[in-house]
């Protein structure tokens, strides 16, 4: 249960904090995700990182996925469809930017608690399951705002041409 999977967590969130702060993989993730071609500009092998970005994010989907059938103890067809929502609204209140370049996995971490947290009150209320998806899409609607006013802000644009 959770005291088996906590520590597999943790070494993966120290894992991943240390992998993209300290290492040079890490830095070209960052300098895509700001601007592809001032990257590919400046030296940065865009295409292979972006398939090495591919495939870990797949396997660490792939070991969520085990973790979560571990704790239904079955799966279906259908089966994680509904975490997905909660797992972008997780990076954005995190601080992730949907437009890329910004964010931290630590920060990431905790807007999944901030998440986590309201999906549980939302059940502690025995408030019907839509009314979890209405209130993330909102936290998701506001945090993206927020990420985009920011950008705008700053001197940057929202949309690169």
């Amino acid at each position: 249960g959770v005291p088996i999977i906590l520590p597999i967590v943790l070494v993966i969130l120290w894992l991943g904090t240390f992998m993209l702060d300290r290492t040079k993989f890490g830095r070209y993730i960052y300098a895509i995700g700001g601007n592809a071609e001032a990257a590919r500009r400046s030296g940065v092998k865009v295409v292979a990182i972006r398939w090495c970005a591919f495939i870990l994010g797949s396997t660490l989907a792939v070991l969520s996925g085990v973790f979560s059938a571990s704790k239904v103890g079955s799966v279906n067809a259908g089966f994680g469809t509904d975490i997905v929502l909660s797992g972008v609204a997780a990076a954005v209140v995190g601080g992730v930017s949907l437009f890329g370049g910004r964010g931290r996995l630590l920060h990431a971490a905790i807007g999944a608690l901030v998440i986590a947290v309201i999906a549980n009150g939302l059940g502690l209320l025995n408030l019907p399951a839509g009314v979890n998806y209405i209130v993330t899409g909102g936290v998701l609607v506001l945090a993206a705002t927020v990420d985009a006013v920011s950008r705008v802000r700053a001197g940057g644009t929202i949309l690169r041409t």
